[in-house]
């Protein structure tokens, strides 16, 4: 079924591949236009500054991308990708203490953003009727009847195409906007007589620093472990201010790690040997002890961009037909929370599957599209501010009252903690906590869950008796330990201990094998 000759997505990132993917199956033609050059090989480009730290592929956003490009996942893995469960697989360090190891509902892929997108490129290549033009700046939209009921986007104008200067108008049935947080779609349709589209937005100043290294030949007994993450204290009394970052080791494909450290506010170190100062002041000595072990070949990259901001094109009365949004230019997170990615993949599908009913793509599609958009975005804004929300120095519109940013900064770690420490007990909430980290369950549906309250409460009974199946932790000041807890009893990581296979943990012959990760 053809709903027109062409549509044009403004962008080739993730969000603009996927999007191109949703809508080839309805247009003759799929032009993508993408101001970068692309080189053959992964290597880091203006137009995407995140490429240069960690990225989770959460488990909606790989199914998405699955949707719209069958095997891609696999094809990930193929290509270096690591398909690991973090509950056994890192060295999680949470409140005061390493947390135990054990099995859980969660996997996931690790890779680098540079491979998650030339993995995606390979496969949008294999689609006969999309086209990808390099090197090619989106300068204005040609529209008609702008801001009426009937108005729509007719085309876009671009420069560079055939390597020309001039600008050029490019007839369209559909265009999609993926050209993230600096995309100026929402101006040129204010100039065309539409309103501008409200503006949501938070920013808590969250600051995350990346260094690239690759991992010793010979790991040493006590690097059991395939990823390293150290949470915030829960402490709010004095503390220095290394205390409060956020930490991860996070591996990728090469035998390589990606070091970041990333905070609310506080300054972060921006040299090399800045870094490695810091890293040996992490509140686990483990964490410094590791990144010594490791030879860094990157610079330190800094990324001060984390405020959540969202146009609410959904409000607009009449919205362009021939329009859709996809990805940061709609709704861009705070990258620390590891939700863009699938977030855009998401929005995709359901711009696939809204196209497959449609008849046309004018402005009542797009105001359906919008609408199921923000049913879907409503829940991830909800989880990415819940934690932005509680500092002083957030900025923007959605800034909690001050009682509230109180409250949140108290409670919001030793909770996240008490929810994680029950996740290790308690299948129903692991599950639950698994589908809200993954977007697959809203975090309100949640917590309002009377068996998650129930399940959290008996966990508090439990420790507050010692009555808990496993130990709370380990002492942070050590090696976190590499002995893993099944049934409630202790099993050393050097035993093999059989995992199904046909449930989540079907990658994994052994835990002995998936503790090398």
């Amino acid at each position: 079924m053809s709903l027109g000759k062409r549509a044009i997505i403004l962008g080739g990132s993730v969000a603009g591949m996927c999007a191109a993917g949703a809508v080839a199956d309805f247009f003759d033609e799929v032009l993508v236009l993408e101001r970068d050059i692309i080189p053959d090989d992964a290597e880091h480009r203006r137009g995407v500054p995140q490429s240069k730290h960690p990225h989770f592929l959460l488990n909606s956003g790989r199914r998405a991308m699955g949707e719209l490009f069958p095997g891609y996942e696999e094809s990930l893995i193929d290509a270096g990708a690591l398909h690991m469960m973090p509950s056994l697989a890192a060295a999680h360090c949470e409140g005061s203490v390493w947390v135990p190891r054990k099995e859980a509902p969660m996997t996931m892929v690790y890779a680098s953003r540079l491979l998650i997108e030339r993995t995606l490129r390979q496969k949008l290549a294999q689609v006969p009727n999309v086209r990808v033009e390099e090197a090619v700046t989106v300068a204005g939209l040609e529209c008609a009847d702008g801001g009426r009921p009937d108005g729509r986007v007719t085309g876009v104008w671009a420069v560079g195409l055939d390597g020309g200067r001039e600008k050029q108008l490019i007839e369209a049935d559909l265009v999609v906007d993926t050209l993230g947080r600096g995309s100026a779609v929402s101006d040129w349709l204010v100039a065309a007589g539409w309103p501008q589209a409200p503006v949501q937005s938070l920013d808590a100043g969250v600051t995350y620093v990346s260094q690239w290294f690759q991992k010793p030949a010979e790991l040493p007994d006590s690097w059991w472990w395939a990823q390293m993450s150290v949470m915030p204290t829960a402490d709010t009394g004095p503390h220095p201010i290394e205390h409060d970052f956020l930490c991860q080791i996070f591996p990728i494909e090469g035998d390589r790690v990606l070091v970041t450290m990333g905070s609310w506010g506080h300054p972060m170190p921006r040299k090399e040997d800045e870094f490695i100062e810091t890293v040996h002041k992490v509140r686990a000595p483990a964490f410094g002890r590791a990144v010594e072990l490791c030879e860094p070949i990157s610079q330190v990259f800094v990324t001060k961009s984390t405020g959540n901001r969202r146009r609410r094109y959904d409000t607009l009365e009449n919205p362009p037909g021939g329009l859709v949004v996809v990805g940061d230019a709609v709704c861009g997170f705070n990258p620390f929370y590891a939700q863009g990615m699938s977030s855009a993949s998401k929005c995709a599908v359901l711009l696939r599957d809204k196209l497959s009913t449609a008849t046309n793509v004018d402005s009542t599609f797009s105001k359906d599209y919008f609408a199921s958009q923000r049913q879907l975005l409503d829940d991830i804004w909800t989880l990415a501010l819940a934690r932005d929300q509680g500092y002083e120095n957030a900025e923007g519109t959605d800034i909690a009252p001050r009682w509230r940013q109180r409250l949140a900064n108290r409670v919001s770690w030793p909770l996240f903690n008490h929810i994680s420490a029950t996740t290790r007990e308690d299948a129903v909430v692991a599950q639950h906590f698994a589908d809200v980290f993954n977007l697959d369950e809203s975090v309100t549906t949640m917590v309002k869950s009377p068996r998650v309250l129930a399940g959290l409460a008996w966990h508090a009974v439990k420790r507050a008796t010692n009555r808990t199946k496993l130990p709370l932790g380990s002492d942070l000041r050590q090696d976190p330990p590499s002995d893993i807890w099944r049934d409630g009893e202790r099993h050393p990581a050097g035993q093999a201990l059989a995992i199904p296979r046909g449930t989540a943990q079907e990658e994994f012959a052994t835990v002995s094998v998936a503790a090398r990760g």
